[in-house]
């Protein structure tokens, strides 16, 4: 296809999925419970660290996690301590579990009482057209408490070539506007023309073969790639592409 014909087919997947319905089978919905900033970034962040496998136990875990939270993540967080440790006993999805889950919310305490929370931490270490470093700096300060080592692979690193599927889908939804009733547009600090695609498998497959991606590997050199040709499409938005790759490949097997 020509680029003009590209994007008018992107386009129209976009305006295809890129609606309310496509929460009802999206993680999403997790932080669609709540309307207070703090909950919505908070819940946001735990359902994305967990948003890889089956999407029905993603979303079953991300709710009961919401639950033990008393659904109020914020307020948990903020008043968090060892005497809560028990609350958390038996949490697990796939290889994180209530170990990795107890660290995470002593970190997000410290990052919300010490460094003013986390759009703020990406703002200071944004990027004019990427956040990549930005979550690289966010890594650093996330595990700046004692912790685990095996818990650090639950937050990937883009300077380490991750392709940082999780956490740029994440961001994705903190930034990027919510015209399509889908995405929350609360981080008002970051443009989504900073934002980069969250590679996945459905993703990955469908960029290639549109030869938008020549790189093989779903790595951080192939979300440089994916990111300069769709923000040859649209350089103001190149993320609402995301909606496209996604849904022709999970949905429509492309």
């Amino acid at each position: 296809m020509k680029k003009s014909e590209l994007k008018d087919f992107l386009d129209e997947k976009v305006r295809k999925y890129h609606q309310p319905d496509f929460i009802t089978w999206d993680p999403i919905q997790i932080p669609h419970r709540f309307s207070r900033k703090e909950d919505i970034e908070i819940a946001g962040f735990l359902t994305a660290t967990i948003a890889w496998g089956n999407r029905k136990s993603i979303i079953t875990n991300a709710a009961s996690l919401m639950d033990r939270m008393g659904n109020s993540p914020h307020e948990y967080v903020i008043h968090y301590t060892d005497d809560h440790a028990h609350e958390l006993n038996g949490f697990v999805h796939r290889t994180f579990n209530e170990h990795d889950l107890r660290y995470f919310l002593k970190s997000l305490r410290h990052i919300y009482e010490r460094h003013g929370g986390l759009e703020e931490v990406f703002r200071q270490h944004a990027g004019s057209a990427t956040l990549q470093p930005a979550i690289h700096q966010f890594k650093q300060l996330f595990f700046s408490l004692p912790h685990m080592p095996r818990t650090q692979k639950h937050v990937s690193d883009p300077l380490k070539n991750s392709a940082a599927k999780r956490i740029n889908m994440f961001l994705r939804w903190m930034v990027r506007p919510p015209t399509g009733g889908v995405d929350f547009g609360i981080w008002n600090s970051l443009h989504p023309s900073q934002l980069s695609c969250p590679l996945d498998v459905h993703s990955g497959n469908v960029a290639r073969k549109l030869k938008l991606l020549r790189r093989k590997q779903n790595d951080a050199k192939a979300v440089a790639e994916l990111d300069t040709a769709l923000r040859k499409l649209d350089p103001t938005d190149p993320v609402k592409y995301d909606f496209a790759l996604f849904g022709l490949g999970a949905f429509e097997k492309f």
